[in-house]
């Protein structure tokens, strides 16, 4: 049986709830993102009047207010997005059972065995789901349709906003072959690059493509790419009882002055690990996988993981793991401007834990309890009421607060 995939994408999903919630937005360029005053933040969305300035999702602020001096730029509320989001999800849940969230404003849902309850074509069941969105919670969604997650994800990007698009077998060299290679899943920067050397301009060019040589070039990832690209993605939809809303929890800031040397990177470090633990905390969740994200002062930028043993929530951890990152990978031949640290790979917060033999087995518990205190007295006297040492060393630095700032980013921050 032909698998029927939906993905559905949330239209300029902040922008579109803070123009919801405040109509006094709704005529004027907006975007979300951080603090202009204090050069922090990149664009996390725009609504459709600032997209006519070109302005893009995972650009510098002042880059955007280059396009459009007046340019409205609201800071995120994430907790409010969330809450739209769960909205929303119980929409596609009236129509299926199996679906995986991408983010809190994507998800795909797998209709292939409940389509026939509704006797509706996918299109239509695409289209009431658009509908049932716009008259039920407020906003506009994007959906593709198709017979696979990957296609069904270039579907619903082929048109915006408000709008299904269906891609065929029959249909999917007409669509997809001529899209830029870059819009096909997880192709970066740094991998349409090498796509790029390689002469594979467009989806068609990468599906067309030798599959070995794809494969000598850029490993097994050449293979799974020629795959996406040709249509013979078989992966399934995800459905995980522990599955959080959120996909990552991160923070980035741009630092009040360039980072030079290791030294000044572990001050903003420290204090980015302090509110990613926080937050992991909040939304009682531990995580698997560090990441971190620079750009220096010529905008140019990457991005390096590491997947750990043992999933945490412990601030200490993750800026250790951060650090060594930084360590093996930044030259600091050119200065950074700007740094993130992320977590991912989440898993809902577990009290039992296999006990490590060689470590103190209450010494994790410690450091816990220790955080939670700090994080408490911050909530009642202030983020600088307690503070490392380490923050000492150059006040300028340590001088915000990016859990207050709520300084988030999106995806789009950590693809390279």
């Amino acid at each position: 049986m032909e698998r029927i995939i939906l993905h559905c994408d949330l239209n300029n999903f902040y922008a579109s709830v803070e123009c919801l919630h405040h109509p006094e937005y709704r005529n004027v360029p907006l975007a979300v993102g951080g603090d202009v005053e204090k050069r922090h933040g990149i664009i996390l969305a725009k609504n459709q009047l600032a997209k006519k300035y070109e302005i893009k999702t995972g650009e510098a602020l002042w880059q955007a207010l280059q396009k459009c001096p007046d340019l409205l730029i609201v800071k995120p509320n994430f907790s409010l997005y969330l809450r739209f989001s769960r909205l929303v999800k119980t929409i596609y849940q009236d129509y299926t059972d199996q679906i995986e969230s991408f983010g809190i404003d994507e998800c795909w849902l797998d209709v292939t065995h409940t389509l026939h309850l509704f006797k509706m074509t996918p299109k239509e069941l695409a289209d009431t789901i658009r509908q049932r969105i716009k008259e039920e919670v407020g906003i506009t969604a994007s959906i593709g349709v198709s017979f696979n997650k990957v296609f069904a994800k270039l579907g619903s990007d082929y048109r915006k906003p408000d709008a299904t698009t269906v891609i065929t077998r029959e249909n999917m060299e007409q669509i997809v072959y001529p899209l830029p290679v870059s819009d096909l899943l997880y192709v970066g920067r740094a991998t349409k690059e090498k796509l790029y050397t390689l002469g594979i301009r467009t989806i068609g060019d990468c599906a067309r493509f030798d599959v070995q040589i794809l494969k000598r070039r850029l490993g097994k990832w050449g293979e799974y790419l020629w795959r996406f690209a040709s249509g013979e993605d078989t992966s399934p939809v995800l459905v995980r009882g522990y599955e959080p809303q959120v996909k990552s929890i991160g923070n980035s800031t741009t630092a009040p002055k360039d980072l030079k040397n290791l030294d000044d990177v572990r001050i903003i470090a420290y204090i980015l690990a302090e509110s990613v633990a926080a937050r992991l905390k909040e939304a009682h969740l531990m995580a698997f996988t560090i990441a971190i994200g620079v750009r220096d002062v010529e905008l140019k930028g990457f991005t390096r993981q590491i997947k750990m043993d043992e999933a945490t929530q412990l601030s200490d951890t993750i800026a250790e793991a951060a650090l060594d990152l930084f360590a093996k990978h930044v030259d600091f031949e050119l200065p950074l401007r700007s740094i993130g640290i992320k977590a991912s790979d989440l898993i809902v917060e577990r009290n039992l834990e296999q006990i490590n033999l060689f470590e103190d087995p209450f010494l994790k518990q410690k450091k816990m309890n220790l955080e939670v205190t700090i994080e408490k007295i911050r909530e009642r006297y202030g983020f600088q009421a307690v503070q490392r040492c380490l923050m000492l060393q150059d006040t300028l630095l340590s001088g915000f607060n990016p859990k207050q700032d709520h300084v988030i980013f999106p995806e789009s921050y950590f693809k390279g």
